[in-house]
C-alpha cells in the first residue's frame, strides 16, 4: 500500500502489476501528498473505478497505450517545436475515425485524471475554486462534457441548478450519459446535441470549456461564441494544456500568458488562474523546458 487510501492504492497497485515500468513514476507522483489532497484524490480514484464498470484491466492497458503514444508525440514536438497535426480534418482521418484506437485512448485518458497531477490539480481547482464560487441554483453549461467527471460534480454542487451539456456528437452524449449513470447521477441535468457556433439566444450563469480549445482550428472564434452565452455577471471556466503534444492536439499555446491574452482579446477579464505543471515537475521547470502545463482560467465578461 503506497498511500493508505484504498481507491488510490487499488489503481496504483493494479497498474504496476499490469505494467511494472510505471512503478517509479507513480511512487514519486504520490509520495508526498497531504491528507487533504489524499482524501480528494481517493474520491477521484473511486469515481474512475466506478466508470471502469469492473473492467479495470482494460483501463490499465489504455494507460499503457496513451503513454506510448505520448512518447511519440513528445519526440515530434521536441524535434519540430510544433504539434504534428495542423487541422481538425487530419485528426478526424487519423484519430477520431479509428474506433479501436479511440476506445483505448479514452480509457487511458480517464486513468490520467488521477495519475497525472496536472489533470487532478485542474479538477480540484474546478471543484474547490470555480464551482464553490457559484450560487446554488446557478445555470451552468459544459461544452463537451466527455467522461462526465466535471459535469457530475456540477450537478452535485449546484443542487437544483440547470446544468446542461452540449456536444456535436450524439455518440459522445450517449457515452456521457452512461458515464453519469455509473457515477450515480441520473437526473438534475440536460444533455443536448448542439454546435457551439449554432444560432440561439440561451445564456448561462457559468460556462465550462475544459480541454477542448487545443482541438480547434479557430480558438478565438470559439471563445467569442462562448462570450455570447454567458450572462453579464456570469463566469467562464477554461482549461487548456500548453506545450502539450497529443495525437489530436492541433492548437498550440506556448505560455500561460498567451492563454490569458487570447481570452482577454475576446471580451473577457481574467479573475483567477491555476497553472499546473506536468507530473513530478515544478512550474519553473515546466516553463523553462516547454513542458506541459494545464492552464485553468476563471474569467468574467469585460
Amino acid at each position: 500500500m503506497l498511500t493508505n487510501y484504498a481507491n488510490i492504492d487499488r489503481l496504483i497497485d493494479g497498474q504496476i502489476q499490469k505494467n511494472p515500468k510505471h512503478e517509479a513514476f507513480l511512487r514519486r507522483r504520490f509520495a508526498d501528498i497531504s491528507a487533504a489532497e489524499g482524501a480528494s484524490l481517493d474520491t477521484l480514484a473511486g469515481q474512475i473505478i466506478q466508470l471502469s464498470n469492473g473492467n479495470l484491466d482494460e483501463f490499465y492497458d489504455g494507460y499503457e497505450f496513451i503513454c506510448n503514444i505520448q512518447k511519440e508525440e513528445e519526440l515530434y514536438f521536441r524535434r519540430n517545436k510544433d504539434y504534428r497535426l495542423k487541422s481538425f480534418q487530419e485528426a478526424l482521418d487519423q484519430i477520431y475515425s479509428n474506433a479501436p484506437y479511440m476506445e483505448a485512448y479514452m480509457r487511458g485518458l480517464l486513468v490520467t485524471q488521477l495519475f497525472w497531477s496536472n489533470h487532478s490539480d485542474s479538477i480540484a481547482f474546478y471543484t474547490d475554486t470555480f464551482l464553490k464560487s457559484l450560487p446554488q441554483g446557478a445555470s451552468l453549461l459544459e461544452i463537451g462534457p466527455g467522461h462526465g467527471l466535471l459535469f457530475a460534480r456540477a450537478v452535485q454542487q449546484l443542487g437544483h441548478g440547470a446544468v446542461t451539456g452540449w456536444d456535436v456528437s450524439d455518440s459522445s452524449l450517449g457515452h456521457t450519459r452512461a458515464a453519469l449513470a455509473s457515477l450515480g447521477v441520473t437526473d438534475g441535468f440536460t444533455l443536448k446535441s448542439r454546435n457551439l457556433f449554432g444560432e440561439g439566444d440561451e445564456t448561462f450563469d457559468a460556462v465550462v470549456f475544459s480541454e477542448v480549445l487545443e482541438h480547434l482550428e479557430t480558438p478565438a472564434e470559439a471563445i467569442a461564441s462562448i462570450r455570447k452565452l454567458i450572462k453579464p455577471d456570469g463566469k467562464l471556466f477554461l482549461n487548456v494544456p500548453i506545450n502539450s503534444p497529443a495525437p489530436d492536439h492541433i492548437f498550440l499555446l506556448r505560455s500561460p500568458e498567451e492563454t490569458f491574452e487570447l481570452i482577454e482579446s475576446q471580451g473577457f477579464k481574467v479573475v483567477d488562474t491555476g497553472c499546473f505543471p506536468a507530473t513530478n515537475y515544478s512550474l519553473e521547470q515546466a516553463r523553462k523546458h516547454a513542458l506541459t502545463i494545464s492552464v485553468c482560467v476563471i474569467a468574467t465578461p469585460a
